[in-house]
């Protein structure tokens, strides 16, 4: 007999989507029984008409804590994360101290149990102290974080040397090394040129040239020491084709964010700060290209860089443009944005799968218990019904950024119930009780 028994649902995986009936026991699922087969439950859920997904994977957020709890915090962000299908949210380091050492990430860790509405796993930040990262290893954070511009000196890795020798130390590691791909030599020299703090100045500052070399040397660099990598959300023609050019030459995947692919530098003009983070929105040439990359497969990963900051921080007066706090929110909307790709035809549900479920858990060591419906894996789902629809409004949004980018947007389903672990977590967007997240580790 089963705890709880969905059924009437269209399983959707990765691969494929078909009918079946999904038995839950021990907060995993237990069974996907044929429809029509005999199966006793003590709860029964009708979700006849609807789709059945596992719960997302987001693999890029900061959850502001600890040091920036003004911006987010573990309970308002995955409160959010629950709302939105996200069921595991990988949270990035560069907090309030960055986690840096060993017993910065455990502290995190420990602060975060207890607080956490779905479960959130955890990245470490390489410094250019080499010598932390076997005491780093030894937590099992899901990830490493590597960043080659626009961040304090003792975490910028400036050149192909420094970057080629950091992954040295990961050779051998049974790890994945993040690397945003930007260029410091082009970030300072923009700047020099042009003090005149306008959105024009900020979009040189960070060019399309910047993003493609910095693909070709975080791929190059991976696969001369063996390292596993994993390049940060790009937005640009030439990003994309200096990925797709090289990246079989090593093991190496690829993100892009939902924002990245609707909005365009012009959007600046009337949303501002709202849109304001990094890599800068891009032309809308740009923006087709990394749609047709979408399509075509070459993309492994969607992930919001769910990015909170205070209204008021927006909202202030800043002498340049790129002084203004980077970054939004999307943990919340993740799912519904993807939804609306999938109403544009461009992509479909196994595709959403695919590239918020299971490729981030399979990339992010969790692919033995998330991303997938599959016998022994963890009960994350979410119930769609594609015959409603949904809206995206700031009003709704639980994060403490208080807004969305997408506001005012409609989509042609309905996320109804959540659950976690086979605990039932959102019910027509209302927490349904206290928090059952856990705090999870890279699995060797």
């Amino acid at each position: 007999m089963f705890e709880t028994l969905i059924r009437g649902a269209t399983v959707v995986n990765a691969e494929r989507q078909e009918r079946r009936d999904v038995g839950i026991a021990g907060g995993r699922i237990a069974a996907l029984i044929t429809p029509g087969g005999t199966a006793e439950a003590a709860t029964v859920v009708d979700a006849s008409g609807c789709l059945l997904l596992p719960g997302l994977v987001d693999a890029h957020a900061h959850l502001r804590e600890p040091g920036l709890t003004h911006k987010e915090d573990f309970s308002s962000g995955t409160h959010a994360a629950a709302l939105g299908g996200v069921t595991t949210v990988l949270d990035m380091p560069t907090d309030e101290p960055w986690t840096a050492s060993a017993e910065q990430l455990a502290d995190k860790m420990a602060t975060a149990t207890g607080r956490l509405h779905v479960d959130v796993g955890f990245q470490a930040v390489v410094s250019r102290d080499l010598s932390r990262i076997a005491g780093l290893l030894a937590l099992a954070p899901v990830s490493f974080e590597l960043f080659t511009s626009d961040v304090p000196e003792a975490f910028l890795f400036r050149n192909f040397d420094m970057v080629a020798e950091a992954l040295r130390h990961f050779g051998h590691a049974d790890t994945l090394i993040g690397i945003s791909p930007g260029d410091q030599s082009m970030l300072t020299g923009a700047n020099e040129r042009n003090k005149t703090g306008t959105i024009a100045a900020f979009l040189d500052s960070r060019p399309p040239l910047a993003e493609a070399g910095g693909v070709a040397r975080a791929v190059l660099a991976a696969a001369a020491t063996g390292a596993r990598i994993h390049v940060r959300q790009i937005n640009s023609e030439p990003g994309v084709e200096a990925w797709s050019r090289l990246r079989d030459r090593a093991d190496a995947s690829v993100e892009t964010t939902p924002q990245n692919l609707f909005f365009t530098a012009d959007d600046y003009e009337t949303q501002g700060a709202r849109l304001k983070g990094s890599p800068p929105l891009r032309s809308r040439q740009d923006v087709e290209a990394l749609r047709a990359a979408l399509k075509g497969g070459l993309i492994d990963i969607v992930a919001t860089d769910h990015a909170p900051h205070a209204p008021a921080e927006k909202a202030a007066a800043y002498a340049a443009f790129a002084d203004i706090p980077g970054g939004m929110p999307g943990l919340q909307t993740l799912l519904q944005v993807m939804l609306k790709l999938v109403d544009e035809g461009l992509i479909t549900y196994p595709d959403v799968v695919r590239m918020c479920a299971r490729n981030p858990a399979e990339r992010f060591g969790l692919g033995r218990r998330k991303g997938r419906i599959a016998t022994g894996y963890d009960a994350d789902l979410l119930i769609v019904d594609p015959s409603l629809s949904s809206s995206i409004s700031d009003a709704e949004q639980v994060s403490r950024a208080a807004y969305t980018p997408f506001d005012g947007w409609s989509v042609k389903a309905r996320l109804t119930n959540v659950f976690l672990r086979g605990r039932q977590i959102v019910r027509d967007q209302v927490l349904t009780g206290p928090g059952q997240g856990k705090v999870v580790r890279r699995e060797h």
